[in-house]
């Protein structure tokens, strides 16, 4: 059986790198390429699609994470295999909860693609145990405590402390223990600089569907 893949990828280099291996390979036929993850249930539901390699930041900022979410809803019995280059914590988690079979790392990852799209076609779910490791400042974000990650997310708002501490139901004073500990592990001096880092390693992406996801 030859498996129909598309992919939802809207940078030239990853997505014809892609193609050339789904072209090499008997297992696996081209099905067609998509720069923008909000089109993607469309060609599901007008086509024969076996396999998805979605990209989780797609063209015009819609998420492949949510266009996930809704093919598995009406197409289950397709696989999805999310693809990224960013280590974002919380992306695996989530990749789970709403049923993506696999997850692979552009960059550095020890299984190629090929291999995980077969192993994953098999049944096989295939994810990596943590996200790549990034230094950040004196620290790496292996070192974080995922509460802390949540609050580093929350601070790429530019919202209060208040604001922050409402929307996790947390106390004001504990987001300002948890802004003290990363700045500590990390040694920037000011708010801003942390921000501003962790947002351009992609250590913590917010993006506008989160606040409505349980």
């Amino acid at each position: 059986m030859v498996y129909k893949v598309l992919i939802v990828e809207d940078q030239d280099i990853p997505r014809e790198f892609f193609e050339m291996l789904i072209k090499s390979s008997t297992a696996f036929e081209h099905l067609l390429s998509i720069a923008n993850a909000s089109a993607a249930l469309s060609v599901c539901q007008r086509n024969k699609v076996d396999l998805i390699l979605m990209d989780v930041m797609t063209e015009l900022g819609h998420s492949g994470l949510d266009a996930a979410e809704k093919i598995k809803q009406s197409f289950p019995d397709i696989k999805i295999i999310i693809v990224t280059s960013m280590p974002e914590y919380s992306w695996i988690a989530r990749a789970r909860r709403i049923g993506v079979d696999s997850f692979w790392y552009k960059d550095g990852y020890k299984d190629s693609i090929l291999d995980v799209m077969e192993r994953t076609m098999s049944g096989e779910h295939i994810y990596p145990d943590k996200t790549p490791l990034i230094r950040i400042g004196n620290a790496t974000n292996h070192e974080f405590t995922e509460r802390e990650l949540d609050i580093l997310k929350e601070l790429t708002t530019g919202d209060t402390n208040a604001e922050i501490a409402e929307r996790l139901s947390i106390s004001v004073a504990t987001v300002k223990t948890h802004i003290l500990h990363l700045m500590e592990k990390t040694g920037f001096k000011t708010r801003t600089e942390l921000v501003s880092e962790a947002r351009g390693l992609g250590i913590v992406i917010k993006n506008k569907w989160e606040d409505q996801k349980v």
